[in-house]
């Protein structure tokens, strides 16, 4: 029996494959070819950029030491976060709670948060930023180090107040705002 309109599959409503695109693997420990950033006492590892997705999402490996975290801001897209190692103190529109190893959080497009790692260990976060971006800012501000776990360069006064200038200078840019107090 020959397929007719009335007997044929029906048409698939998913795109086909696109062969142009590869897959990503991403081995922070590893592979020379990833970027790390140092910004903010942390280093951030770009794991998948918003290339390498098309355009959907960026994928960012986060070692925070004891004591780091970035300021209180917030940005027009959507940020979460895997804790994959330790713990982070985070405040979201003021509150604070705890995010442990094994918990995940999504904060959502605009609203005010922050985090801080108040423990003795280091904290080891994935974090999921989408659209993508925010790999970008971090290359604009922050300083190349060469693993994963390398600690940025300490700043002295004038550095902390030149990457300062630069983050707010640049922060609208990438759809976010830095919520420092004012001096």
């Amino acid at each position: 029996m020959a397929l007719t309109e009335e007997t044929s599959p029906p048409q698939s409503s998913i795109p086909s494959d696109d062969p142009s695109r590869q897959l990503t693997i991403a081995r922070p420990d590893h592979d020379a070819s990833l970027s790390h950033f140092g910004l903010v006492g942390d280093t951030y590892t770009i794991l998948v950029t918003g290339d390498d997705s098309a355009g959907k999402y960026t994928l960012i490996d986060m070692h925070i030491p004891s004591g780091g975290g970035p300021p209180p801001h917030r940005h027009d897209f959507e940020e979460m976060f895997s804790v994959l190692e330790g713990e982070v103190q985070v405040t979201f529109r003021g509150e604070e709670f705890i995010a442990r190893a094994g918990e995940t959080i999504n904060v959502p497009a605009n609203a005010p948060h922050a985090f801080r790692n108040a423990g003795d260990q280091p904290a080891r976060l994935l974090c999921m930023c989408t659209p993508p971006g925010q790999e970008i800012f971090f290359a604009e501000v922050g300083t190349p180090v060469a693993s994963r776990t390398e600690p940025p360069p300490a700043l002295d006064e004038d550095a902390q107040a030149a990457f300062i200038a630069k983050s707010k200078a640049l922060a609208p840019e990438f759809k976010t705002e830095l919520l420092l107090p004012k001096r």
